[in-house]
Formats: C-alpha cells, sequence, structure tokens
C-alpha cells in the first residue's frame, strides 16, 4: 500500500449544507461492497489516496465492516488521521421506517460503525418496506422517520439529516411536516439522468445534491460524446461524467472496491471541462434510470 496522502489533499472542494456542516463533494462509495478484505482494501485505498468521505447504507450490510477497517486506519496512519478528519454518511432502511424504529435503526449503525457520531444521516427511500408504492401510509411513516431524524439531529448525534431518492413532490411534502430542512438528497443522476427540474427545486430551498449512479452502471462509458470528450482530454469516461457532475456543484460518491480505479476516480481535480462540452453532455439527457424509480411512491 501507498504511504498515505495528507488527507485532503486532492484538491476535493467542499460544500456548506444550510445547517453550516462542511462537506467533500467526493467519496467513497460502498454499495454491494460486503467482504470484509474487500471493504478493507476499498477503505484504505481510498484513505490513502486522499478520500475522506465514506458512503454506507444499513441495506449494504458492510457498516460493521467498514468500522473495523476505519478502526484499522486510525490505528496504522494515527499521525495524520483520526475521526474528525472524515465524513461518514449512512441511511435508514426502508424497513427500519418510522419513529422508534428509526431511532433503534440509528444506534445499531453508530454502534456497528464504532465512529462516535455520523456525519450525515439519510432516509434512504420514500417508501416502507411491505407497503405498495401507492399507499398512503408511506406519507405517513416517513413523516415519523424524518421526526426521528429531527431528534438524533437535535441531540447533536449527526451533524446533519437528509433524504435520499426523494422528487420534488416527496420535498414539497416535507415542507407541510418538517421542522428542520433535508441537506441533502441523494438520488440517481447522470448525463442521462440529469434531474433538471429536481436540482432546481432543490437549489431553491437549499437542498445540496448528491449523485449516486454517476456511470450509469458503466452504461456511458460507450456513448460516443463521453467517449470524444474523454479523448481529447486525455482522461478516461469515468474521470469526464465523475467531473461533469462536480463541476456544477454536484457531489458524487462513486463505488469501487479496486484501488487502481479508486485512484483514477479521484484524479478528476487537474483539468475543467469547457462550456461546450458541458453543454454536449448536458444535451444527453433522456430519463434514463438504471436503478430504482422513486416517482411512484405515494
Amino acid at each position: 500500500m501507498a504511504d498515505i496522502h495528507e488527507i485532503g489533499s486532492l484538491g476535493v472542494k467542499r460544500t456548506t449544507l444550510n445547517n453550516g456542516t462542511s462537506m467533500p463533494i467526493f467519496g467513497l462509495g460502498t454499495f454491494r461492497i460486503d467482504d470484509g478484505s474487500a471493504v478493507d482494501i476499498a477503505v484504505e485505498s481510498a484513505i490513502t489516496t486522499g478520500y475522506t468521505l465514506i458512503d454506507t447504507a444499513m441495506i449494504y450490510r458492510n457498516e460493521t465492516e467498514l468500522g473495523v477497517a476505519l478502526q484499522r486506519c486510525y490505528q496504522k496512519y494515527g499521525d495524520v488521521l483520526d475521526r474528525s478528519k472524515l465524513f461518514i454518511t449512512t441511511k435508514v432502511y426502508t424497513g427500519d421506517q418510522g419513529y422508534e424504529p428509526a431511532l433503534k435503526a440509528f444506534e445499531i449503525s453508530l454502534e456497528k460503525l464504532n465512529c462516535g457520531y455520523i456525519d450525515l444521516y439519510l432516509i434512504h427511500w420514500p417508501g416502507v418496506s411491505g407497503l405498495e408504492k401507492d399507499d398512503p401510509k408511506n406519507r405517513e411513516i416517513r413523516t415519523e422517520t424524518w421526526r426521528a431524524l429531527e431528534k438524533l439531529y437535535a441531540d447533536g448525534k449527526v451533524k446533519a439529516i437528509g433524504v435520499s431518492n426523494y422528487t420534488v413532490t416527496h420535498l414539497q411534502e416535507m415542507e407541510t411536516y418538517a421542522t428542520v430542512l433535508p441537506a441533502v438528497n441523494q438520488v440517481e443522476l447522470h448525463p442521462w439522468l440529469p434531474q433538471v427540474e429536481l436540482r432546481a427545486y432543490c437549489e431553491q430551498k437549499g437542498i445540496h445534491v448528491q449523485a449516486y449512479t454517476s456511470l450509469a452502471r458503466g452504461e456511458l462509458f460507450t456513448e460516443p460524446t463521453v467517449v470524444e470528450i474523454a479523448a481529447k482530454h486525455d482522461k478516461t469516461p469515468s474521470q469526464i461524467l465523475l467531473k461533469w457532475a462536480v463541476q456544477q456543484g454536484i457531489s458524487v460518491i462513486p463505488k469501487s472496491k479496486d484501488p487502481g480505479r479508486i485512484r483514477d476516480n479521484a484524479n478528476i481535480f487537474d483539468f475543467d471541462l469547457p462550456a461546450n462540452d458541458m453543454e454536449m453532455l448536458n444535451s444527453l439527457g433522456k430519463d434514463y434510470r438504471t436503478r430504482w424509480d422513486s416517482t411512484t411512491v405515494a
């Protein structure tokens, strides 16, 4: 393993969330990385590269492994790394929606991650496990879940709270019951799914948009426009796609367990895309989802 880079040395910009919390706009996603050794390799590779944001969720089933990997990194790189240097995100599983279940789920996640506090805690999905998408109880129960997150925030157990996969409709609804508006909305977002209306609404309300599946599960790697722009800048398609997002102030959490890809994904802070390249990428929008569609969740 290479020597650890200075924490923050990647040149990753930070965004200030609507409650004043500072968050890196680039981090490591860990979806489907649940083997202990793979988690160890991914986390250490990310940290030694200079990553400071790590994103997980209860449903990823890797919080325990992440907690172990982080403790090993603290021990190994303790002269330059401690908990305060990192930004940890996790999420409430759909099966743990509701006031008391969400509070309990948080404590379980916190214990597994063994990190003292959570920087960002999200409701993972607007729907509730076991309910049909059009069941009006979804709204009732996620309202109670948000009340639980507000308590965690008020109690100082989390630095910021937010949501994931929420549409404009879900966010507008929150204005009728939320005391604290979400700091972040994490959604699938890439040139094929630019989420223009959602981004405009979030910007108006001061909600930061964070992208997952920024690479469209690799399907965008062969998109001719992406290939052309990558060749012009001597970059990979993944680097172009990640740069397209962060250049617009959208934070990204690309997933990988391969040390080489983790390093390559981070190599996006030494160039900018000119306006014509951005326009070409923006023109690719076609409302194409590679993951889940929450637009039909009541």
